[in-house]
């Protein structure tokens, strides 16, 4: 036997070794018509889903060979999640504990997530100010000086964050554009991201714009424009943006940073989603929003190269949940079907009621005044729709014409309301219900599931 017998067999030693060297992947029908290249940095490759486990391992062997980080020690971090992450991997590889620290706003599958591979999660409000004793900064800050033989990796701060992208993340766009990107677009958080690759493709080539994507209510894109600190406000999107001024983010580098609203960040991310089969979260979206407004500038033969820092498995009860961004006033007509929309009304009232068309005008009548409703679909003998009975025509006939309400519903009954597909977006019930009356039957699977008004698509817009 050869003194190695796995001579000659391909793996990785352990799953830190598989960090980095994600691919680059065209953009198509999730952004605007351009003659430029559009790439997308999936992130998501990576073993924690995140850009994060690039520094989660830099971080901790830099501590490791300083001394900073010692044998049996605990890794504390305040995190929005995919650092935290990429820490806890790293450790539980190289046998350390680790303890995070989140705001209140991050969604369940992230501090699930941390929880599954050993950490321990203290969950502080976000609604305080960055100084205050309950904020996540200031609770792992607590920690850090309570807990024995513990270190802070400090990723706001620690220069190792940037040093990561500076020495991965930029020669890999590089090497793989062949040096010729011409702009690259990311979001901010720490800055660790944007500052290091931004320096590193700077370096290769002064040219290359780097633009930063900032959510509307982070203080960074006022900071980056006039110097002046400002007030932050809440916002929903998660992992980006700050209330802080972060040292891990090298400004020098930055040409430009645009900002980004919760409503555009949520609705590229689901276009990531849904047209390119990249499942992205809230923070690629920024990243993309912002990529957009670059495109009008792009010229034949330029390359852009946007971060798509996570996946969007960790937000299925945020980002894609059409639930939550109903309740959050964040839901796009374009995204939802009308199917979904039948299935959001409230109420105790049935998603069909129709009526025979044999039955008396009375019964139909009744039907009206119980269910408070304006219109109702008729049925023939084997339930087929083949008219509907309107509240103002049966009204009239009764109160102006004198109508027998014992005849029946079939002689007074108008055309069958309108039928669009369930899988039809809500966008296109709203331009048909201008152009029809204020109903129409929802199908789906070749029957009629229920009926839609006016008054429903209002309810789902307040929603």
């Amino acid at each position: 036997m050869s003194e190695n017998p796995y001579e000659g067999l391909s793996f990785h030693e352990n799953i830190l070794t598989t960090v980095g060297k994600t691919p680059l992947v065209r953009l198509h029908s999730s952004i605007p018509p351009t003659q430029a290249l559009v790439l997308a940095k999936v992130e998501s490759f990576n073993p924690g889903r995140s850009v994060k486990d690039r520094i989660g391992i830099h971080i901790l062997e830099k501590a490791e060979r300083s001394g900073a980080l010692k044998p049996g020690g605990t890794v504390i971090e305040s995190t929005s999640g995919n650092t935290g992450l990429g820490l806890a991997i790293a450790a539980a590889v190289k046998g350390y504990k680790c303890i995070c620290t989140m705001p209140d706003k991050m969604s369940r599958e992230k501090i699930n997530l941390l929880k599954a591979v050993g950490a321990r999660v203290i969950v502080c409000p976000t609604a305080v100010e960055p100084d205050d004793p309950e904020s996540y900064y200031s609770v792992c800050a607590r920690l850090v000086a309570e807990t024995p033989n513990s270190f802070h990796a400090n990723q706001y701060h620690n220069q190792d964050n940037p040093e990561a992208h500076y020495q991965s993340t930029g020669p890999e766009i590089w090497e793989a554009t062949q040096g010729r990107i011409t702009h690259f677009v990311s979001s901010l958080g720490t800055g660790g991201t944007i500052s290091g690759t931004g320096r590193y493709l700077k370096e290769m080539n002064p040219d290359v714009q780097v633009i930063g994507a900032d959510p509307q209510g982070s203080i960074l894109a006022e900071y980056f424009r006039t110097g002046k600190m400002s007030q932050a406000h809440p916002y929903l999107v998660e992992g980006v943006g700050e209330d802080i001024i972060p040292t891990a983010t090298h400004f020098q580098y930055f040409d430009e940073i645009l900002t980004v609203t919760d409503r555009e960040s949520f609705r590229y991310a689901r276009h990531l989603s849904r047209r390119e089969g990249i499942l992205s979260g809230g923070s690629c979206g920024t990243a993309l929003a912002a990529a957009v407004q670059v495109m009008p500038r792009l010229q034949e033969g330029d390359v852009l190269v946007v971060m798509l820092p996570d996946t969007g498995e960790r937000y299925l009860s945020k980002v894609h949940s059409d639930e939550w961004l109903s309740d959050n006033g964040m839901l796009e007509p374009d995204d939802v079907a009308i199917s979904d929309v039948l299935r959001m009304k409230t109420g105790d009232l049935p998603d069909l009621i129709t009526v025979p068309k044999g039955e008396s005008l009375q019964t139909a009548l009744g039907l009206i005044r119980a269910h408070h409703v304006s219109q109702i679909p008729v049925t023939d003998g084997d339930s087929s729709i083949v008219g509907t009975v309107l509240e103002t025509s049966l009204m009239k006939a009764v109160l102006d014409d004198g109508a027998d309400l014992e005849a029946s519903v079939e002689t007074l009954m108008d055309d069958p309301l309108l039928r669009l597909a369930g899988d039809q977006m809500i966008s296109e019930a709203i331009r048909s219900m201008s152009r029809h009356r204020g109903s129409f039957l929802v199908e789906e699977n070749g029957c009629v599931t229920g009926i839609l008004s006016r008054f429903d698509l209002i309810g789902f817009a307040a929603r």
